[in-house]
C-alpha cells in the first residue's frame, strides 16, 4: 500500500513540474517584442544620446558668455510683457495666428532634423532649406533598406522638430495653445502623407515620450493647400506605440512640434511650407474625436 503511495506521488510530482516546463516554454515564445519600461524611463532621449558626443564645460561656459547680452534682452522681453497685461480677448473666425514661418535661414534655427541613418538605424538623409522665394523646403530621400545587424527591424524615416519651447537663459517652458482649436499649415506637397507630431512631455518620466499625431495628406502638383485640421482629431500615442487610453491634447502643455516623412514608400520625398500658424474656429465644438470604451474588469487576464 506504502509503494503504491510513493509511485502515486511521484506521477503526481512528474506531471507537475512537466505542466511548469511547458507553461514556461509557451510563455516565452509568446514574448517576441522588446520589454517595454512602463513604470521607470531612465533616460529622457532613450537612449539615443549615448552615442553623441557631449560638449565639455569649458565650451558650455564660454556659449553661456556668447549669448549672455541675447538672454538678458530677451529676459527683459518677458518682464515688459508681464507688467503690461496686455491679453488677446479675441479670436475672429478666419484669423490664422502665425506660429512658425521660413523667411530666412535664421528661422531654420528652430528646428532640428534628424533621420533613421543620423542614429545607425537605416539609409534615409533629409534637409530642411529655404528656397528663392523664401519657403520651406523640407526634402530628402527615405530608404527603407533595414542595416544588417540583427537589431533593427524597420527603418524609413525623416524627421523635423522644433527646439523645446524655452523661456530666457534656457529655462524649460511650454507653448501655451488653449485658445485656439485648429491647426492651419499652408503647404505644397508632392502626394506622399507626412505625420503631424505634437509633442507634450509631462513632469514625470512616464510621460516624457507623449505625443499626439494626425496624418497631413498632400496633393502633390504646382499649387499650395491651406490644411485646417481640428486638435481634436489628434491621437496619444508613446513611443511608436497608439494608447488604449486616448484623451484630448492638453494645449496648454505644448513642448514641440514636429513633422516626420514616414510612409514606407523609397524615393525622394519634398515638403514646400509657407508657414505653420493656429485659429479659432467657432463653428468647431468637438472636444475629442474618438469614443472610448470602458473595459470589463472580470474579462481582463493578468499576464
Amino acid at each position: 500500500m506504502f509503494n503504491l503511495f510513493v509511485k502515486q506521488l511521484f506521477r503526481t510530482k512528474s506531471r507537475f513540474f512537466n505542466s511548469v516546463q511547458n507553461a514556461s516554454i509557451a510563455r516565452k515564445s509568446l514574448h517576441t517584442s522588446t520589454s517595454v519600461n512602463i513604470f521607470f524611463e531612465p533616460d529622457e532621449k532613450a537612449g539615443y544620446n549615448k552615442n553623441r558626443k557631449l560638449p565639455s564645460r569649458i565650451e558650455l561656459i564660454r556659449e553661456g558668455f556668447k549669448e549672455l547680452k541675447t538672454e538678458i534682452a530677451l529676459w527683459t522681453s518677458e518682464v515688459k510683457e508681464r507688467l503690461e497685461i496686455d491679453p488677446v480677448l479675441e479670436f475672429r473666425p478666419g484669423e490664422t495666428d502665425v506660429a512658425w514661418r521660413f523667411k530666412d535661414e535664421e528661422s531654420l534655427k528652430n528646428w532640428i532634423i534628424t533621420s533613421d541613418s543620423d542614429n545607425n538605424e537605416g539609409f534615409s538623409n533629409s534637409s530642411l532649406t529655404i528656397n528663392k522665394y523664401g519657403k520651406g523646403v523640407f526634402s530628402g530621400e527615405l530608404s527603407t533598406r533595414v542595416p544588417k545587424d540583427g537589431k533593427i527591424k524597420r527603418a524609413g524615416y525623416c524627421n523635423m522638430t522644433t527646439l523645446r519651447a524655452r523661456k530666457s537663459f534656457k529655462r524649460e517652458s511650454y507653448y501655451n495653445w488653449s485658445n485656439y482649436n485648429t491647426l492651419v499649415m499652408k503647404v505644397k506637397g508632392d502626394g506622399r502623407s507626412y505625420f503631424l507630431n505634437i509633442h507634450t512631455k509631462g513632469y514625470y518620466d512616464i510621460m516624457w515620450f507623449d505625443m499626439f499625431h494626425y496624418v497631413l495628406f498632400t496633393r502633390g502638383g504646382p499649387y499650395w493647400q491651406v490644411t485646417k485640421i481640428p486638435f481634436s482629431k489628434f491621437f496619444l500615442s508613446s513611443k511608436g506605440r497608439i494608447q488604449d487610453k486616448q484623451f484630448p491634447v492638453p494645449l496648454d502643455r505644448i513642448t514641440s512640434f514636429g513633422i516626420t516623412a514616414s510612409d514606407k514608400i523609397d524615393g525622394e520625398f519634398k515638403l514646400e511650407i509657407d508657414y505653420i500658424g493656429l485659429e479659432y474656429d467657432p463653428s468647431h465644438i468637438e472636444n475629442f474625436a474618438y469614443e472610448m470604451y470602458e473595459q470589463d474588469q472580470k474579462y481582463i487576464v493578468a499576464t
